[in-house]
């Protein structure tokens, strides 16, 4: 970023987005996301498109919607990958998952419920599905699970549905976990059948005030709801609001799992990690 623009922006921006509000070019709930996450997304429309000045972006969106449409795919917050935080994941496949599967068969509940609940393209339900159906092969025991997978983006959970990745998509994924879940055609790699079979894909609005759970869990109840690699795009009134409704949802002694970077902002709220540097939080 050119110190130029750098200076442009941060004694306009506030006056870029009312504009670009006021203009129908992005819509007014935008103003929930974070104030650095907007100003870096403009700034870097800002110079990619060669604006000088601070009312030559607003223009040039009105006359411009092949960059009006690239604005708004800056703004959406789309990015997943497999097993993103392997310490995360590591603590989820060694202790949760199995301690979730000893509280089911106790309390005699009838699965394990989990909702992924910013799921972009699907790698993190089908992570965890790899992961709940390891358990179930390794451990020579029969158990029941559901995964819960919404996002605001129907184009993306229709993707995640297909369930087709590059290769460079698979980079976190191990060469034993690729050949048994995946099968490659030529330089796609197809999620089997049998990891798709739990997972429910659907639209949910996390800020959608008629709704505390997705509809399609009908009752929430969750042993685990991730919610990683999203607060830190919101303000602080927002992430409460996601943090509210994600811990409301959570069956007794259910887990949150948050992003590595937004750890701190659950011990805030008065979550307690499970196991240092996790971002597995017990319920409160």
């Amino acid at each position: 970023m050119s110190a130029r623009t750098e200076k442009v922006l941060s004694h306009n921006y506030a006056s870029i987005l009312k504009s670009l509000i006021d203009k129908q070019l992005i819509p007014p709930d935008i103003a929930r996301y974070d104030d650095h996450f907007l100003r870096t997304t403009i700034q870097k429309r800002f110079e990619a498109t060669h604006c000088r000045q601070a009312g030559d972006y607003p223009d040039l969106l009105l006359n411009n919607a092949g960059e009006a449409g690239l604005l708004s795919v800056s703004l959406q917050i789309s990015y997943s990958e497999f097993f993103r935080n392997s310490l995360t994941y590591s603590v989820l496949e060694r202790i949760i998952l199995p301690e979730l599967v000893h509280k089911m068969k106790n309390n005699k509940r009838k699965e394990i419920r989990i909702w992924s609940s910013a799921c972009a393209g699907g790698q993190e339900a089908y992570s965890l599905a790899m992961l709940l159906e390891e358990l179930k092969n390794e451990g020579g025991s029969h158990f029941d699970y559901r995964i819960f997978a919404t996002d605001q983006n129907e184009q993306l959970l229709n993707e995640a549905r297909k369930g087709y990745f590059s290769e460079s998509l698979l980079n976190n994924v191990n060469v034993r976990r690729t050949k048994q879940w995946f099968t490659k055609k030529g330089d796609t790699y197809s999620v089997k059948q049998e990891l798709k079979n739990n997972i429910n894909f659907s639209v949910f609005d996390l800020f959608n005030n008629q709704y505390s759970c997705p509809p399609a869990s009908i009752f929430g109840d969750f042993d685990l709801v991730v919610c990683a690699n999203l607060l830190f795009y919101y303000k602080t009134d927002y992430r409460r609001a996601i943090i509210g409704k994600a811990g409301n949802c959570l069956s007794k002694g259910g887990f949150l799992v948050t992003g590595e970077t937004e750890r701190q902002i659950l011990t805030d709220y008065g979550y307690n990690e499970v196991y240092p540097q996790s971002a597995i939080f017990k319920s409160r």
